[in-house]
């Protein structure tokens, strides 16, 4: 009878693990992967998954998320100088425009725009420096145990890391908000500075957005020193999945599209 549930368990242990092809993972140029089937919750690959790494603007769910669970998703920010002296991906504030939050959080998260997401630390905690305290502390109230923010736009710097891990429970709580869900997949949104009336657009970073169509978000990062970095879902038939990427050497949209048509179409 031992022996039939070993067998059994063995078995059960094989189909959940044989949608991925791990040799080909393990050669891929990637600093760290990590892939969760969220159905079954069982991370169907991982390598590096608990390694520190520079996130780039992955950070920005965080950011994202904080906003979005402020309930003042309506509240109207006038842009200061502080919050448009960043670089390099802005979407072009000047000081004295007003933009509502909602629009902050979609340009953060949809071009990654870093003048939105130092407006809305700023907007939120008063000073970048006491708005990164609620990140942390928002990190650690969700298990993120090795992760530590510096900034909330994902600028590199030797006190802002994180792990894929850490990235993947930051994800799977993330999700659970339909706000988020809706905006991390939507390829471009278009608003409106409320006093002066300038047209501002927000394309995606986020290429499986154009090319696959079970993708639904949910964020890009890159930086000379973080590399190329990816948090991507994608959903079919009832199966939904995660990637995790960072310091990709490879074609991150190829890679991540492969993944997903393993596991969706198993």
């Amino acid at each position: 009878m031992i022996k039939k549930i070993i067998g059994l368990s063995l078995i059960v242990s094989m189909s959940l693990f044989a949608d991925i092809d791990k040799h080909e993972l393990d050669k891929l140029k990637v600093g760290a992967l990590v892939v969760k089937d969220l159905k079954s919750e069982h991370v169907l690959y991982s390598k590096e998954g608990q390694k520190t790494l520079k996130p780039a603007s992955l950070t920005k769910v965080m950011t994202a998320l904080l906003a979005i669970n402020s309930g003042k998703m309506n509240q109207t920010v006038t842009i200061t100088r502080e919050m448009t002296r960043v670089e390099p991906t802005i979407a072009g504030y000047k000081k004295g425009d007003q933009i509502i939050l909602s629009d902050l959080v979609r340009a953060a998260m949809i071009h990654s725009d870093n003048d939105a997401a130092m407006a809305i630390a700023i907007a939120l905690g008063g000073t970048k420096e006491h708005f990164v305290d609620m990140m942390n502390a928002k990190a650690k109230a969700i298990g993120m145990r090795h992760t530590h923010f510096q900034n909330p736009c994902g600028f590199d710097d030797k006190e802002h890391y994180s792990t894929p891990n850490d990235l993947l429970k930051l994800t799977e709580y993330a999700i659970k908000n339909p706000k988020f869900n809706a905006i991390s997949k939507l390829n471009n949104h278009i608003y409106y500075s409320q006093n002066t009336h300038r047209k501002f657009v927000a394309y995606t970073h986020n290429r499986l957005l154009h090319k696959y169509a079970y993708a639904v978000g949910i964020k890009t990062g890159f930086t000379n020193k973080a590399g190329a970095c990816l948090i991507a879902r994608a959903k079919k038939d009832g199966k939904d999945c995660v990637i995790v990427m960072m310091n990709a050497k490879v074609d991150r949209w190829k890679t991540a599209k492969n993944i997903f048509e393993q596991v969706l179409n198993s």
